[in-house]
């Protein structure tokens, strides 16, 4: 990962993110309501991501896909690969930059922490999340015996990137946003 901060910089790579969220709530949405099998109108939630480019995002990223059923009135929100459950900042930018803490000395990391804006206590509370949220959900239960051999749950989220690791950046980060995209649902951190 020694391109993170253009990486988290790269509309490209966010243009990329967006279509892959399209894709997962289209076939969320098909599937129909999972209280009632009620067909989901669009209901989507208003954000204020922080982190990403200081310009370029759009109005796309300032919603979160979500759907409402048209009989029961259940809300169904489809996992995302852009934002990360409640927080604020986006996903790449949550995962890299506690990936980062990991690898780089820590003056790198501030200097870039800096530039994207989170506080350090805000950082500290990402890799709580990583290292001790995360390896106790429900769906990280279940979703690391796809992960042979098992991945260092002390260095998450770096031994997660690394396992995508492909050469690419890019899509390494896709991948592995992709692989924990059920935790940004509500459902798979109970």
């Amino acid at each position: 990962m020694p391109h993170v901060q253009r990486l988290l910089q790269d509309l490209v790579f966010y243009g990329r993110l967006e279509r892959c969220d399209q894709e997962i709530a289209e076939e969320r949405r098909g599937e129909g309501c999972g209280a009632c099998g009620g067909r989901l109108h669009q209901a989507h939630y208003r954000r204020r991501p922080r982190g990403g480019p200081p310009v370029g995002l759009g109005a796309t990223f300032s919603r979160r896909f979500s759907y409402c059923c048209g009989g029961c009135r259940a809300r169904t929100t489809p996992a995302s690969v852009r934002f990360l459950g409640r927080k604020v900042y986006l996903a790449p930018v949550v995962m890299l930059l506690p990936a980062m803490g990991r690898r780089f000395p820590p003056r790198v990391v501030a200097l870039v922490r800096q530039s994207l804006g989170p506080s350090l206590r805000t950082f500290r509370r990402w890799l709580a999340f990583w290292t001790e949220l995360v390896p106790r959900a429900p769906f990280w239960r279940t979703a690391r015996a796809r992960l042979m051999p098992p991945v260092d749950e002390a260095a998450l989220p770096a031994s997660l990137v690394d396992r995508f690791a492909s050469g690419d950046d890019y899509v390494d980060v896709e991948r592995a946003l992709a692989f924990v995209s059920p935790i940004s649902t509500e459902t798979a951190r109970r």
